[in-house]
């Protein structure tokens, strides 16, 4: 195994890169109406009008990670997503994740920060219970296990749907992405394969994981595309989005793209279809919806929302303020055309050499014309980041934002 994912495992440097989404089906006329055939007369251009920092739930997983009367719960993690459960639960999935215990301050160097030794446990997935506002417990880690020899899974964006279409039995579906170990630009692995997790209600127990896209056969790393970094739900079908790695590759920003499922149909592979740049179509390479590799473009994960007729997608930046702001681009429909980038903004971060990426919509969280959206913090250099996160635990975990919406000019 390279040193590079040697150093990964060890230091848990994070959900690295970006994501994608494809598969397949047929166009047939039982199925819901296509999206892209909507009266647009209630999208209107939208663009961030205000932010400010949600303290409470910031506060909340640092609580919950702080809390040492646990030795094999959460303490830190990235890949931030949630879904709401049927009984009201909050589901939160994270990527790579340190368990363990934390020691309050001050720590061997004599700094004021909650710490955690080296022997901390590192594990590539996790899954904490909310409740009432309250995190509670994470499920036995990792919840999903490495399907191969030096691969290992990512959560990403997941919903409760019926077990098949029209079934009145619920399941949660759970979007993986399956990276394999790779050496330098892919520290963070190579990009393999899309996933979808089933689990059943309310026990959350895993009974099955199938491949719904394969892209080993795709020479250039930088052109995989891995789908399930946001859901969108509209008129019988989840639009699932992702993104190919062409950060890696060194490109300003990477594309995204886009794919169609029809409600029930994400655990099944012959549901899925996707955008090709001209119509909807099963088993054929997915087009980008956005991006032009350079100006324009999605960052290591991005997150869709629906307002009304609008959809809203938020990102990092492109290029170097990519570290630092969220930026967001507005659509008529999941396919585009997407405009912006509009209004950004930079989120507070703490002191030293540390950097923002995956922001996330939590529309669980928001109300009354507010969303609320989460970014991962980590060290920005690879080498002594295991020291760092665990010297200062704070930076290893999600923050919290609450935006505002308004129209664009």
């Amino acid at each position: 195994m390279p040193e590079e994912i040697r150093a990964r495992q060890r230091t848990g440097v994070g959900v690295g890169l970006l994501m994608t989404l494809v598969l397949a089906a047929v166009l047939l006329s039982a199925l819901p109406d296509d999206d892209n055939q909507q009266n647009s007369g209630d999208c209107i251009p939208h663009t961030v009008g205000s932010w400010s920092t949600d303290d409470r739930i910031t506060a909340e997983f640092a609580r919950y990670g702080d809390d040492a009367t646990r030795a094999d719960d959460w303490t830190g993690g990235d890949g931030t997503h949630s879904v709401r459960l049927p009984d009201g639960r909050l589901l939160w999935l994270f990527s790579d994740t340190y368990l363990g215990q934390v020691h309050r301050p001050p720590n061997p160097v004599g700094e004021s920060y909650a710490w955690r030794d080296g022997t901390a446990p590192l594990v590539r997935n996790s899954a904490v219970l909310m409740d009432e506002g309250r995190l509670q417990a994470t499920l036995p880690a990792p919840l999903f296990p490495d399907p191969g020899p030096n691969q290992w899974r990512w959560p990403v964006a997941a919903r409760v749907e019926p077990r098949s279409p029209g079934s009145s039995e619920q399941v949660l579906r759970v979007l993986l992405w399956v990276r394999t170990a790779g050496s330098a630009p892919w520290i963070y692995g190579v990009p393999t394969a899309t996933e979808v997790a089933t689990l059943s209600l309310p026990d959350l127990r895993v009974e099955s994981v199938v491949e719904v896209l394969d892209q080993r056969l795709v020479q250039d790393p930088s052109r995989r595309v891995l789908f399930g970094t946001t859901l969108v739900e509209k008129g019988g079908w989840t639009y699932v989005f992702g993104g190919d790695d062409g950060q890696a590759a060194s490109r300003p920003a990477s594309q995204a793209y886009v794919a169609r499922v029809p409600e029930g149909g994400l655990g099944d592979p012959a549901a899925w279809e996707y955008w090709d740049g001209s119509g909807w179509a099963a088993r054929a390479r997915p087009g980008a919806v956005l991006g032009d590799g350079r100006r324009t473009g999605v960052g290591s994960a991005f997150s869709v929302v629906r307002v009304g007729g609008t959809y809203v997608l938020f990102t990092m930046a492109a290029g170097a303020r990519g570290l630092t702001t969220v930026t967001s681009y507005w659509a008529c429909s999941p396919t585009g055309p997407w405009h912006g980038p509009a209004k950004d903004f930079t989120p507070s971060l703490p002191p030293g050499q540390v950097a923002a990426y995956n922001p996330q919509v939590h529309p669980e969280l928001g109300g009354d014309g507010r969303l609320v959206l989460s970014y991962d913090v980590n060290w920005l250099e690879a080498t002594g980041a295991a020291a760092q996160l665990n010297r200062n635990v704070s930076l290893y975990r999600p923050r919290f934002v609450t935006l505002r919406l308004t129209p664009a000019r």
